[in-house]
């Protein structure tokens, strides 16, 4: 960085941004875990009744209960990281308006005033 020194910048318009697209692809794959769902219960029970079959079947149904709802849980998640994302845009934008607002009346930053601090 020039000059060595080193500087921390959030812009909440990006957060925003990445919120929205965070949003856009938990959409995106819930509708795919859900068009695989449909998809493997269109199969039915391709592999049979003898002995592989019937093992396979019962291990099969065992982890696609979890395969399904680790799925579906993974497209929540990625919601929420979207709306994670868009309260800390709020939140940023908020402490930039305080910390001016107080900069520009004088008032310090933090806990009470600048008063407070040195008795």
């Amino acid at each position: 960085m020039p000059g060595g020194a080193s500087e921390f910048v959030i812009k909440p318009w990006e957060l925003h941004g990445e919120g929205r697209e965070f949003e856009r692809i938990s959409a995106d794959f819930g509708k795919a875990a859900a068009a695989l769902e449909q998809g493997l219960a269109a199969l039915g029970g391709p592999w049979g009744a003898d002995g592989p079959g019937s093992g396979f079947a019962a291990v099969y149904r065992e982890a696609h209960g979890g395969l399904m709802g680790g799925l579906r849980g993974l497209a929540g998640r990625l919601g929420t990281v979207g709306a994670g994302l868009h309260g800390m845009a709020e939140r940023t934008a908020d402490t930039d308006t305080s910390a001016a607002s107080a900069f520009a009346g004088g008032a310090a930053v933090g806990r009470g005033t600048a008063k407070d601090r040195s008795a």
